[in-house]
């Protein structure tokens, strides 16, 4: 299974979903350290891009172990949106991705993200603005439509591919869901007959199983996992082996998963500074050990504590013994 993307070709197109305040720098390079094809940044403010906010400049940051990456834009104007991308592409993202499927409230109300896809029309002004502006790939990802009445991402499809959009990924809730109910895989598959560019599918991918059913369902290309990979880096990877093997890899091992979480710590520590890193941290470190012993204890105890120090502490205090009661 693979997918050519413009002239960049994903040998195996299982791709990490942009999630804001998860897929940073830190956690992409995880990712793709674990064997994963294609990353893809936080979704980042078209405005704040071109402004070169602060945030927005760590949002986008990338390195060299992590490409092919994905710089994911949001925004409602053509012009806007057109800068933005460039500014990226001299920064070093390989790919741009479009927005029109972000649910929430601030972001629907500034007429972007999934707002986009009830004006089909400065939808396109916006995709044709975009895809001129660089000379990179342009992918798009949307939602099924807006509401049940207006499923309307076939038809988008076609406008997209019209206006030189490379790929399009389709999370399977209308904008209306949010995140509520199930992922529908089957209604994507009336966009992947609509166009002839790579379509993948998105939404409640969080085991094998499901990443059979998903392109069962959605005859996609392949598959873009979100949530599926909090606390767990290496489940792209693990997709990957079931898809091309049909081989069900186990978890790394504890060791090295521990070896991880200290690096990743280390990671998220240099990246953001002290105060930020350490707030960013404490959900990955509650993902990371949850369904362990103790670790509604650990998590507890984590939170709690602005100290470097006291963290890296708690880690050993956690994990050690769980380690030494593995080895015995």
């Amino acid at each position: 299974m693979s997918s050519d993307i413009g002239p960049l070709t994903i040998a195996d197109p299982v791709i990490l979903a942009p999630m804001s305040g998860v897929t940073d720098l830190p956690f992409r390079r995880l990712v793709k350290e674990q064997g994963a094809a294609l990353v893809v940044s936080e979704m980042i403010a078209s405005q704040a891009a071109i402004r070169e906010t602060r945030q927005s400049l760590t949002m986008a940051q990338s390195c060299p172990e992590e490409q092919p990456m994905a710089v994911q834009l949001a925004g409602c104007e053509p012009q806007v949106m057109a800068e933005a991308a460039k500014l990226n592409a001299d920064r070093g993202a390989r790919l741009i991705d479009i927005n029109f499927g972000c649910p929430v409230k601030k972001v629907v109300n500034g007429h972007a993200g999934s707002a986009l896809m009830r004006d089909e029309l400065h939808a396109a002004r916006i995709l044709e603005a975009t895809v001129k502006a660089v000379d990179l790939p342009v992918t798009l990802k949307m939602r099924t439509g807006w509401d049940d009445n207006h499923r309307n991402a076939p038809n988008l499809a076609r406008i997209a591919e019209a206006c030189g959009i490379r790929m399009i990924t389709v999370h399977g809730r209308t904008r209306c869901q949010f995140y509520a109910g199930s992922a529908d895989w089957r209604f994507i598959r009336e966009v992947k007959a609509a166009v002839s560019i790579p379509v993948i599918a998105n939404g409640d991918i969080v085991s094998l199983d499901d990443a059979d059913r998903a392109l069962a369902d959605s005859g996609a290309d392949g598959l873009m996992v979100g949530r599926g990979c909090y606390g767990k880096p290496w489940f792209i990877a693990q997709i990957i082996d079931w898809l091309r093997h049909r081989r069900r890899r186990p978890d790394p091992p504890l060791a090295a998963q521990y070896d991880m979480i200290g690096r990743h710590y280390d990671a998220m520590l240099s990246h953001y500074g002290i105060a930020v890193g350490m707030r960013i941290a404490r959900k990955h470190l509650g993902w990371y050990s949850k369904g362990l012993p103790g670790s509604a204890e650990f998590r507890a105890a984590v939170n709690q504590t602005d100290d470097t120090a006291q963290v890296r502490a708690l880690l050993r205090q956690f994990y050690e013994p769980l380690l030494e009661r593995q080895a015995a």
